[in-house]
C-alpha cells in the first residue's frame, strides 16, 4: 500500500470518528453539531476556542462530554477576580519530612481544559493562563514544566454581566483559533431538550456510562499528524491570504486580522477537509471557517458601529468580494 492510499484510510477513520462523536453526543446534547465540529477541529489543529454567549447554553456540559468521548483528562477553572496564577498552573510546596519543594500541578495541565468565564480572572492571572495556553506550558518558580499533548482549552465569557470582568486584550484573544457567539435554542430545539428532560434521558449519569468510543490519546496525536498531511494548493493559500489582507485594508476595520488568523486558516481548513473525509482542502473550507477564525479578531471603525455593522457583517461582505479559485 502506498503513502496516499494510507492517507486515505486515515482520513477516512478521522471522519468517522466525527461521525461518531456527533451521533454519540448528540443523543444527550441538543443542536450543537456546529460547536463540536469546532471543537474537533481545534482539537485536532492544536487550537484554542473563546466562546462568548449566555448562561445555561451547555458549555460545561458539551466539554465535559467531548473529553469523555475522546478518552481526555478534563479539568474546569471558574473565573473570579481573586484568582492567583498559581491557582491556575500550580505552586512549588515545601515538604518538611523530605526537606524538598515538591511541586503541586494546577488545572492547565490536563488535555482539555474549561476556563469559565474568562473575563473575570485578573489581568495577571490572565496573562499567565495564556502563557501556558500559547506555548503550552507553564513557569513554576523558575523552572518551566511542559503541557502535554493534545492541549486544548475552551474558554467562555458571559456578555452581559459586566462588573467585576477584564476584558481580554486584543493580543490575549488573537490566541483563540476561534471565537464564536452562542445563544438560546431555537422553539424547535427547545421543545426537543424539553421532551428528553421529561422522559429522562439528559441524566448525565446514565449518559457518561453509555459513552464506549473509548478513543486512546495516543490514537488522537496520531490524527493530529495525519491531519498535517492534507493536501492544501497554492491557490487555497492565495485566497486565505487575500481573504486576511483584505481585513486590513477594509475602511471598516479599524484592526485587522494579524498573521495567526492565516496560520489558523491552514491548520483549520486541512482538519475540515479531513472530518469531510477529503485528502485535499476546498476553498469552502477555509470559507466555512471565516466567520469563526476573524470575528473576534478584527475591531471596527467608530463610524461602523455607529451605522450598526457587527464584525460578521463586516466578514461577510469580505468573503463576497475577495475571488474564490
Amino acid at each position: 500500500m502506498d503513502s496516499a492510499d494510507q492517507l486515505t484510510l486515515k482520513i477516512t477513520e478521522i471522519a468517522r470518528f466525527r461521525d461518531a462523536i456527533i451521533e454519540t453526543l448528540g443523543t444527550f446534547i441538543v443542536s450543537n453539531s456546529n460547536l463540536l465540529d469546532l471543537i474537533l477541529i481545534a482539537l485536532l489543529s492544536e487550537g484554542h476556542i473563546l466562546i462568548e454567549g449566555v448562561p445555561g447554553t451547555a458549555k460545561t456540559t458539551i466539554a465535559k462530554a467531548f473529553a469523555l468521548a475522546t478518552n481526555c483528562m478534563f479539568n474546569r477553572i471558574q473565573g473570579a477576580v481573586d484568582l492567583q496564577p498559581a491557582d491556575l498552573i500550580g505552586v512549588r510546596i515545601y515538604n518538611q519530612s523530605t526537606r524538598k519543594f515538591a511541586l503541586r500541578r494546577g488545572p492547565v495541565f490536563t488535555n482539555i481544559l474549561l476556563a469559565d468565564e474568562i473575563n473575570r480572572i485578573n489581568p495577571k492571572s490572565q496573562s499567565a493562563f495564556i502563557e501556558a495556553m500559547s506555548e503550552q506550558q507553564a513557569t513554576i518558580d523558575g523552572e518551566t514544566y511542559e503541557i502535554v499533548s493534545p492541549f486544548l482549552v475552551i474558554a467562555t465569557q458571559n456578555p452581559y454581566e459586566l462588573q467585576g470582568t477584564f476584558p481580554l486584550i486584543e493580543a490575549q484573544r488573537d490566541r483563540f483559533m476561534f471565537g464564536l457567539q452562542s445563544g438560546h435554542l431555537g422553539s424547535d430545539d427547545e421543545l426537543d431538550l424539553v421532551k428528553r428532560a421529561s422522559f429522562g434521558k439528559l441524566n448525565w449519569n446514565n449518559f457518561s456510562k453509555s459513552i464506549h468510543l473509548h478513543m486512546k490519546k495516543n490514537k488522537i496525536l496520531e490524527m493530529i499528524q495525519t491531519v498535517n498531511s492534507v493536501r492544501i494548493e497554492d491557490p487555497v493559500l492565495t485566497y486565505i491570504r487575500d481573504i486576511v489582507i483584505a481585513t486590513r485594508e477594509n475602511i471598516d476595520i479599524d484592526l485587522g486580522a494579524s498573521s495567526r488568523a492565516s496560520m489558523a486558516f491552514v491548520r483549520g481548513a486541512r482538519t475540515k477537509a479531513a472530518i469531510s473525509n477529503r485528502t485535499y482542502v476546498l476553498p469552502d473550507d477555509v470559507k466555512s471557517l471565516a466567520y469563526d477564525i476573524l470575528s473576534h479578531r478584527i475591531i471596527l471603525t467608530r463610524e461602523a458601529e455607529v451605522e450598526g455593522l457587527t464584525p460578521k457583517d463586516v466578514v461577510r461582505d469580505i468573503l463576497e468580494t475577495v475571488e474564490v479559485p
